[in-house]
C-alpha cells in the first residue's frame, strides 16, 4: 500500500525534476561545439570561468548581499505582522490571513510591473513627496521639487523582493508564533522581565524554527530571482539570475548557464547543510 500511494508522486518528482536536473548538471560539464551543439566532455572549464572571472564573482556576490538585505527586512517587518495576526480572535485572524495569502492570486509579473508606477520618477511615489514637500511650503526656501530616483537601482531590486516574497516570511512565522505557549511570555512578565527582555529572551528563541524556516524559504529563491531585477533594476542592478537567463537564451551557452546555475545551488546544500549540523548540535546539546 506504501508503494502503491507513493508510486505516482515519486514517478512525477523523478521524470519532471532529478531527470532535468541530472541533464542540466551533465551539461555544466560540457562544451559548446556548434552555436546549437554541446559535447559532455567532463571539463570544468565552465566552473572555472564562473569562479574565476572577476565580473562574475561580482555580480554572485552582489547578488548575495542584495538577498541578504531583502531577507532581513522581510524579517523585521513580517515578524510583527505574524505576532498581530496570532493573537487577533475571531474573524480578524481569518480576514489578516487572506489579505497575506491575496498577493498569490495576482501573476507575479503584473505585480512587479505595478511597482514601475509606484517607483517611476511621475509615480505615486514621488507624487506624495511632492505634495508632502508643497504642503510644508518647502518649494519656497529650497526650490521646485526633484523627484527621486527610485527605478533602475539596487533599491527598487530591493524592494521589489521585499514586497514579492514578504508572504514566504509571514507564513511560517505565524505558524511558529502560533504553536508558542502564551504561558511562558505571562511567567516571564509575571517574574519582573521587561517585554523587550521577553520578547528577546523567550520568544525568539521559541520561534527560531519559524524565523529559520521563513528565511530559506525566502533568500533562496531571492538569490535566483531574474525577473524583478530585470524589470525594476535595468541594466544598472543586474544579478546572478539575469546572467543564468542570458546564458540560456541570449547566448545560447548552455554549458556556462548551467554552471553557473548550479552554483548557486552548491551554496544552497551547503547552507542547508549547514543548518542541519547546527540544528543537530543543538539537539544533542540538549539530550
Amino acid at each position: 500500500m506504501f508503494w502503491f500511494l507513493a508510486a505516482p508522486g515519486t514517478f512525477w518528482l523523478v521524470v519532471f525534476f532529478l531527470a532535468p536536473l541530472a541533464i542540466v548538471w551533465a551539461l555544466s560539464f560540457g562544451e559548446q561545439t556548434s552555436l546549437v551543439d554541446t559535447e559532455i566532455t567532463g571539463t570544468l572549464e565552465n566552473y572555472v570561468r564562473a569562479v574565476g572571472t572577476p565580473v562574475y564573482l561580482q555580480i554572485i556576490w552582489k547578488s548575495l548581499w542584495i538577498s541578504a538585505i531583502a531577507t532581513f527586512l522581510c524579517l523585521v517587518v513580517a515578524y510583527p505582522v505574524a505576532f498581530l495576526i496570532s493573537f487577533v480572535r475571531g474573524r480578524w485572524k481569518m480576514l489578516l490571513l487572506v489579505a497575506v495569502i491575496l498577493p498569490f492570486w495576482i501573476n507575479l509579473l503584473i505585480r512587479t510591473y505595478a511597482l514601475l508606477a509606484v517607483f517611476r520618477t511621475r509615480g505615486f511615489v514621488n507624487f506624495g513627496f511632492e505634495w508632502i514637500y508643497n504642503t510644508l511650503w518647502l518649494d519656497t526656501i529650497f526650490g521646485r521639487f526633484q523627484p527621486l530616483e527610485l527605478l533602475y537601482n539596487n533599491f527598487s531590486v530591493t524592494a521589489g523582493l521585499v514586497y514579492v516574497f514578504m508572504p514566504f516570511m509571514v507564513l511560517p512565522l505565524y505558524a511558529s508564533i502560533e504553536r508558542l505557549d502564551k504561558s511562558y511570555l505571562e511567567a516571564s512578565l509575571d517574574l519582573g522581565a521587561s517585554q523587550t527582555r521577553t520578547f528577546f529572551r523567550i520568544t525568539v528563541p521559541l520561534t527560531m524554527p519559524g524565523i529559520v524556516s521563513g528565511i530559506i524559504l525566502v533568500f533562496i529563491p531571492m538569490l535566483g530571482a531574474f525577473l524583478i531585477p530585470d524589470l525594476l533594476g535595468g541594466t544598472n542592478a543586474q544579478m546572478i539570475g539575469n546572467v543564468i537567463e542570458r546564458q540560456f537564451k541570449a547566448a545560447n551557452d548552455y554549458p556556462f548557464g548551467a554552471a553557473l546555475s548550479f552554483l548557486l545551488m552548491y551554496a544552497t546544500f551547503g547552507a542547508l547543510a549547514l543548518r542541519a549540523f547546527m540544528a543537530g548540535r543543538k539537539s544533542g546539546m540538549e539530550i
